[in-house]
């Protein structure tokens, strides 16, 4: 039944008005569009979004929504280089009162009520779970049950962080900031340690990243059905 949720909403295309953009860092942007009164999501899904202002190769792109639908904006956040693709200059060319169009949302990516979270992340991968504890703070999602954030950051910019640590005290959830695979591993251990299956892991990031904690968890005889990936392909 989900599946065909998300083909419906797929098809279901709209324009989104372009705001403004951010940089973040270095290398990281964050792109601003006016939400529909009729828009909604669940904090973690997706959209596909849609360059329309002029004619390039691929024009239709995933990201992660990083605004929670409580924010009345849809926000995407991602790393461009020194040499972009035609999407990417193209989303660096938007200018505000011009459009993008917007196909979703979609995917399984949010929290169970209903057990104790992990939420590991790699560098951009952090843009799901910025929505994730937004829509938390909202008031909408969870009582009682522990959430661990795993935020590893080999460049030490940590994206967010000041905007996460309120969030997190807010939303009673436990957040470290980490520089190194160990130290994301002997985190990912503590936590399987106390909770194993009763647990669900989400994991977002590259997709080497994202593949390879999968398999630590599986290797940790975490079953699949409890482990969430957001792979992030690098577009």
């Amino acid at each position: 039944m989900a599946f065909f949720k998300d083909m419906i909403s797929v098809f279901r295309k709209r324009e989104l008005l372009f705001i403004e953009s951010l940089r973040e860092s270095e290398d990281v942007y964050t792109f601003s569009f006016k939400k529909d009164e009729d828009l909604t999501w669940t904090a973690g899904q997706y959209g596909l979004f849609s360059i329309i202002h002029k004619k390039i190769k691929s024009p239709t792109k995933p990201f992660s929504i990083a605004s929670a639908p409580t924010e009345n904006v849809v926000k995407i956040t991602t790393r461009i280089g020194d040499n972009p693709s035609d999407f990417k200059q193209a989303m660096l060319e938007l200018k505000p009162g011009m459009k993008i169009k917007m196909g979703g949302p979609v995917g399984s990516f949010h929290l169970d009520q209903e057990h104790p979270s992990l939420l590991i992340a790699a560098g951009i991968g952090i843009t799901p779970f910025r929505a994730i504890l937004k829509q938390m703070t909202a008031g909408r999602d969870r009582e009682g049950k522990p959430v661990r954030v795993l935020y590893l950051d080999s460049q030490k910019s940590h994206l967010f962080r000041d905007e996460l640590d309120a969030l997190a005290n807010s939303a009673a959830v436990q957040i470290s900031y980490l520089e190194s695979r160990e130290a994301l591993e002997q985190e990912i251990n503590r936590f399987v340690n106390q909770y194993q299956n009763q647990g669900k892991y989400f994991i977002a990031g590259p997709k080497s990243m994202v593949e390879s904690i999968t398999n630590l968890l599986q290797n940790k005889k975490i079953a699949k059905q409890n482990i969430k990936k957001d792979a992030f392909y690098g577009l």
